[in-house]
């Protein structure tokens, strides 16, 4: 059912008031966190349905590994280590002011909003959600209206695990989500396109709510030269076309040597031949999203094909599907910069190749466009990986692979410049939701009571000191 704008406020009010009431405390953290990963795990099956039908065909596989998985393993490391997040850390004072004592404490913020995305709406929902819980927080959901089904089922689960007023799930079109980015939460989140968060940072600003934007992107992956072999092209491959390239991280496009572009089709065509064979065609392969988005990916392929690129059905010609939704793994050679595949992020299964002479022209093209949410470097030598690392920026690097930074519990995930601001996952995400609240304590003695006024010669004489 969906909410309604003018009951958004009341809802947020009745979450700020039994935050303030009883703040969750550790016990209570784990407690929420435990019966949100049993409810889950309980419903994963349901929830690779849900997704499918949104979708028009989405691999069961795909839902549970790159959706539901990556949430039952937040749940189990947050757990594992919340105790020691929210320990107190104990910090020196300045010599000056010994024997005073300083500490750091991690104090939840209150009540947090969280809009997710339709390309992985159970994965982008929740993971943010058992971070904001971890920090102690109440929270909030907006899930997409593109995906009415999985949302449907989401706001289900949470009403079964959460009451209202510590967690609740807002259905609704896009002017619900305006309303709901336009809320005075504590922390707001969102996960989208870089126009609508542009959108979303406006509205938060007027109530200086704190802003996490995951957005994406024109993410590169550089193909050193003689390494576009079987396995990094099959690494590529997979983060491509995983989802139907429905992926903020995914490879957008691939500079690679001009001396290795031929090669590097061939394994391509390959690769679809064996993990999408005639034999169980598209069985195993994601239909883009609606027809917006299938219609908006066929106009910038043939616009790409008028503007002289050379487009290469990976699949053949009788690859495509329009009646499904099914847009086959397509290469483009030679597409011009104004084409708007190589402009805008492409989020689907079209993969542009540029090619260069020299590897510093790769790092040039890079850091000559806004910086990307991934970067992906496929190279074995040292000493140009770390060239790499050191010349780019980007919300996250896989060397030698692609899509896997993203499930490492131990690093945060986040955006940079136009690809977004702020981070989350494991302890970046219970920081994120956090306020670092630092705490002096005075000892009964104190130097600084002989810095007060009237001031005299004993005053003058210790601030020169401190001076020195």
């Amino acid at each position: 059912m969906d909410t309604s704008a003018a009951s958004l406020h009341d809802l947020l009010e009745r979450q700020r008031l039994a935050w303030r009431a009883r703040v969750p405390d550790r016990a209570q953290r784990l407690d929420d966190l435990g019966r949100l990963r049993s409810a889950l795990a309980a419903r994963l099956e349901d929830f690779a349905a849900a997704v499918s039908a949104d979708f028009g065909k989405r691999p069961r596989a795909e839902t549970l590994l790159a959706d539901g998985l990556p949430v039952l393993r937040e749940i189990d490391h947050v757990r594992r280590h919340l105790g020691g997040w929210m320990r107190p850390r104990r910090v020196g004072a300045d010599a000056m002011f010994l024997p005073a004592r300083c500490e750091i404490m991690a104090r939840p913020l209150g009540v947090v909003g969280i809009v997710s995305p339709w390309n992985y709406p159970l994965n982008l929902a929740l993971v943010p959600l058992v971070d904001a819980l971890a920090a102690g927080n109440h929270a909030m959901l907006k899930p997409s209206e593109h995906a009415p089904r999985t949302a449907s089922l989401l706001a289900g689960l949470v009403a079964e695990v959460f009451p209202p007023e510590r967690v609740t799930v807002v259905q609704g079109d896009a002017a619900v989500a305006a309303a709901f980015t336009a809320l005075p939460f504590d922390h707001l989140l969102f996960t989208g396109s870089a126009a609508v968060g542009a959108r979303v940072l406006a509205a938060a600003a007027a109530n200086l709510t704190p802003v996490t934007l995951e957005l994406g992107g024109k993410s590169p992956a550089i193909v050193a030269p003689g390494c576009g072999n079987a396995r990094n092209t099959g690494r590529i491959a997979a983060g491509k076309w995983l989802n139907a390239g429905q992926t903020c991280i995914s490879p957008d496009y691939v500079l690679l040597h001009e001396h290795d572009r031929d090669a590097f089709v061939s394994l391509m065509r390959g690769y679809v031949a064996r993990h999408y064979p005639p034999s169980r065609r598209w069985s195993d392969y994601a239909s883009i999203v609606n027809d917006a988005q299938h219609a908006r990916l066929v106009a910038w392929l043939d616009g790409a094909r008028k503007a002289g690129a050379q487009v290469i059905a990976l699949a053949g010609e009788a690859g495509d599907d329009p009646a499904r939704r099914i847009l086959a793994p397509a290469l483009v050679l030679d597409a011009p910069e104004t084409a708007a595949l190589m402009r805008e992020e492409i989020f689907g299964p079209v993969l542009p190749l540029v090619t260069y002479r020299d590897f510093d022209e790769a790092v040039d093209y890079v850091n000559a466009r806004p910086r990307p949410l991934a970067l992906y470097l496929f190279d074995d030598d040292p000493a140009r990986i770390r060239h790499v690392l050191a010349a780019c920026t980007a919300g996250g690097v896989a060397v030698n692979d692609t899509l896997l930074q993203f499930a490492q519990s131990r690093l945060p995930f986040g955006g940079v410049g136009a690809s977004g601001m702020g981070a989350y996952h494991g302890h970046a995400g219970f920081l994120a939701f956090s306020k670092a609240m630092p705490v002096f304590r005075q000892s009964r003695w104190s130097a600084s009571a002989w810095l007060r006024p009237p001031y005299g010669a004993r005053a003058e004489r210790l601030l020169r000191w401190l001076m020195r």
